[in-house]
């Protein structure tokens, strides 16, 4: 039964991005390490820890000075980096958007130096109150020591590759190929044979379209309510279409990733509609929904994530042209990466050719809108912004597969000479405007 507001999935982060798990972790394993010296240091006594004059570290309040160094330098370091993390994160909202947030937390290295720094504190903490003087009893633990000063070695070494990767991380030639990277792996994903393997006999087929079942599933299916709000993340296609072929039915989903599902909505359509009790469960649990957008399976939104990018260096507040022009060339290939793979219906067959599961079916025309369409107002006065697109949109011409590839550039195409109508400009600007213009309006018609 559907309750009110019930967030079971929206707690889920994207994946990556939880700053719990590495540093936990890797405390967890120091820790470990931390018993393991200490039994050995009470176990071995002094014939164990006979080490040389160079490495020992000499006796009780020696060992107490070097730890209480070791705590006092490494907490100051683990406050530091925390700041630094926090300024990252503020530039990188200011700059790239708070949606770009989670390139930055799903960085490996700032995890790392994190999960180290807090180790090292742990450490070092424990072994300063286990070390001492009990009444006639006097305990050195020279290998834990030892092992401290080492992690604080470790730590400080991996502190400097840190500090690179936050120089690299916050330039923007090094956000956008990022980005595109992601997109390309999400673009993969839509070339894989879109089909599961099943054991069930091939049925008749009855020549029926993808849009003519969908249309039959909204109008006889049964719809499976969503138990949640937010943004679709993720669909497990291959165990919801197994599913689906075990019970003889066909799944229709409401929504792709990306689209933002009320709770009590329609999320899915099962057909026919006595199936839908049964695979409610599948659908549920088949189906990740977030607070966030993702890059998982979202290619819409990684356009839309280069979009803003260049929106905000092209808003009056920042006014960086060239990194806005800088989108304008990712966004181009990004699209002609798109543009290489067939256009997929959104249809999962069993290998007998028997459609189990429709998904939403990525719209080019809604892409092309989602990645140009704000670039080309907030550079609607710049006139090296409306050249740049014009002459992106002519590039890709050669590489466009189909007429609504085409139409879709076309249409930018044409508000872009609208944009220039209303938008008046020197005489040699005007010059380059319009050679664009025209440069994209004939390779698009002549590729038609």
């Amino acid at each position: 039964m559907i309750g009110f507001k019930h967030f079971s999935r929206t707690s889920r982060v994207a994946p990556g991005t939880n700053l719990i798990l590495v540093p936990f972790g890797i405390a967890g394993t120091v820790m470990v390490m931390l018993v393991i010296t200490l039994v050995l240091d009470g176990l071995g006594g002094g014939l164990l820890m006979a080490l040389p004059p160079w490495v020992s570290v000499g006796n009780i309040d020696d060992a107490r000075a070097i730890l209480g160094a070791i705590l006092g330098s490494v907490s100051t370091v683990l406050a530091l980096i925390f700041s630094v993390t926090l300024l990252v994160f503020s530039m990188a909202a200011s700059q790239f958007g708070p949606r770009l947030i989670s390139y930055f937390l799903r960085d490996r290295t700032m995890q790392v130096t994190l999960g180290l720094f807090l180790a090292t504190f742990l450490h070092a903490l424990v072994t300063f109150v286990v070390a001492g003087r009990r009444g006639d009893t006097v305990f050195v633990p020279q290998l834990t020591v030892l092992t401290s000063v080492v992690l604080v070695l470790v730590s400080f070494g991996y502190l400097v590759v840190y500090n690179n990767r936050v120089a690299q991380a916050i330039q923007t030639n090094n956000v956008l190929p990022h980005i595109v990277e992601n997109l390309y792996t999400a673009i993969s994903e839509l070339s894989q044979p879109r089909v599961i393997q099943t054991a069930a006999a091939p049925a008749a087929q009855v020549g029926e379209t993808a849009e003519d079942l969908r249309a039959r599933c909204a109008a006889e299916g049964r719809p499976v309510l969503s138990a949640t709000s937010g943004y679709m993340q993720r669909i497990n296609h291959g165990r919801l279409a197994l599913a689906a072929d075990q019970r003889e039915a066909v799944v229709c989903m409401a929504f792709g990733p990306g689209q933002f599902v009320l709770e009590g909505e329609a999320l899915a359509y099962v057909l026919p509609a006595e199936r839908g009790a049964d695979l409610t469960v599948a659908i549920h649990g088949a189906v990740m929904i977030g607070q966030h957008r993702t890059l998982e399976q979202d290619i819409e939104f990684a356009f839309a994530q280069l979009s803003e990018i260049a929106i905000r260096a092209l808003s009056p507040a920042i006014n960086d042209t060239y990194t806005g022009l800088s989108c304008i060339d990712w966004l181009g290939d990004a699209f002609r990466m798109l543009v290489a793979l067939p256009n997929p219906d959104g249809v999962w067959h069993t290998r007998h050719g028997q459609p189990r599961l429709l998904v939403p079916p990525l719209r080019i025309a809604s892409i092309v809108r989602a990645a140009f369409d704000l670039i080309r107002e907030a550079g609607a006065s710049s006139p090296a912004v409306i050249v740049r697109l014009l002459q992106t949109y002519a590039r890709l011409a050669p590489q466009l597969r189909s007429d609504e590839q085409r139409n879709a550039i076309l249409e930018e195409v044409e508000a872009a000479g609208e944009t220039m109508a209303r938008v008046p400009a020197v005489a040699l600007d005007q010059q380059a405007r319009d050679a664009a213009y025209r440069l994209a309006r004939d390779r698009l018609t002549v590729s038609s």
